[in-house]
């Protein structure tokens, strides 16, 4: 088979789009595909990363400067240029080569542009979180927890196949491999070892907002940080500097690939309510979100419903909000271990092989 991927990531988009087509790429290439990223080089794109991961990579043209976007999709300006610009373009860079499925994850994008690729004959496939806007595909794939196949049937064809739920999250083989060994290590919950993990971009230095938070924060004396920042993170440096003076052993981690680990080795995260909440599910890792874009808020209301996590939403008194929660998690194993088994209970670790499956059967 051939997979031709539509995807970007920007400081403004953010990294998770790429790594989650990533991780379907690694999976499809495991049973023989070959797989294309079509990108536009964004200021913060991951060329390197899809290349070193031992996929194809096409670069459209460079987004236009001074570009207005149309009022419609709402996240149009994430693309840089027109989406009939770009369907064209991805068109040309697509035309002569069989591709069996083209995978499109991109808020920018709608069905104006994926029927514009019918014209190649290809099977479309859709990763979405937002339910905002109609698509033209044959699979539709929406991995936030409590999402419903009703959230979409109007803006689909009836044709289209819905992958609706948190149970298709899709997740690299070693959080599965790991799932077991994260949750026994929890049956006895301590506070010791802390994951702070904003995004693999966080233009905003979240990650420097929490860093500070944390200096006056009740932690036990023997407790170690660990931050995870990404490559092509505006603030990585600052960051760094901050973690020399905190009170407690702070280690900066970029462009780690051994996340899974991390998170099994970890006790509590505190973390974006993005793409790696479904991480720290499925490993049982209780933590405290934070939401730094809109569309993150639905995730983190029904984790928090859930009790797989507790929810920081005001930046303004993130100090003592953030050592509250830290006194209740210190002072009440049992809340840890019910953050747990909560958590435990929204991803599996199977999203992966789930949708594979159905891809082979669209």
């Amino acid at each position: 088979m051939r997979i031709a991927f539509r995807v970007d990531a920007s400081l403004q988009i953010g990294t998770g789009h790429v790594m989650r087509c990533l991780t379907l790429a690694d999976a499809l290439r495991e049973r023989g595909a070959h797989c294309t990223f079509v990108y536009r080089p964004h200021a913060g794109h991951l060329l390197d990363l899809i290349t070193q991961r031992g996929h194809q990579a096409i670069a459209l043209r460079e987004p236009q400067k001074g570009y207005r976007a149309a009022a419609n999709p709402a996240h149009a300006a994430w693309l840089g240029t027109s989406w009939a610009d770009d369907a064209e373009q991805t068109l040309q860079v697509l035309a002569g080569q069989v591709v069996d499925w083209l995978i499109v994850d991109h808020y920018a994008l709608d069905w104006r542009w994926e029927q514009v690729l019918r014209d190649i004959n290809v099977r479309i496939m859709v990763i979405d979180d937002l339910a905002d806007r109609s698509h033209d595909c044959d699979l539709l794939l929406d991995q936030t927890y409590g999402r419903l196949a009703a959230d979409y049937v109007s803006l689909v064809q009836k044709s289209c196949k819905l992958l609706c739920g948190s149970q298709y999250a899709l997740l690299a083989p070693e959080f599965a491999a790991l799932r077991e060994y994260s949750l026994k290590r929890r049956e006895q919950p301590v506070l010791k070892d802390l994951l702070i993990t904003m995004g693999g971009v966080d233009k905003d230095n979240v990650t420097g907002v929490v860093l500070n938070a944390l200096r006056t924060c009740s932690l036990p004396e023997d407790c170690r940080l660990t931050v995870v920042m990404g490559q092509t993170a505006p603030w990585l440096q600052e960051v760094k500097k901050l973690a020399f003076i905190m009170p407690w052993p702070t280690r900066v981690l970029v462009g780690v690939s051994d996340m899974a680990q991390l998170m099994a080795d970890s006790d509590l995260a505190i973390g974006a309510a993005g793409a790696t909440a479904w991480e720290r599910c499925c490993l049982g890792l209780p933590s405290i979100m934070l939401v730094v874009a809109d569309n993150q808020m639905k995730i983190a209301n029904e984790l928090e419903q859930n009790g797989a996590a507790l929810l920081c939403l005001s930046f303004s008194d993130l100090q003592s909000k953030i050592d509250s929660l830290l006194k209740l998690l210190c002072n009440d194993c049992q809340k840890i271990t019910f953050m747990c088994k909560a958590a435990s209970k929204v991803v599996d670790g199977a999203g992966t092989h789930s949708v594979l499956k159905l891809m082979s059967l669209a």
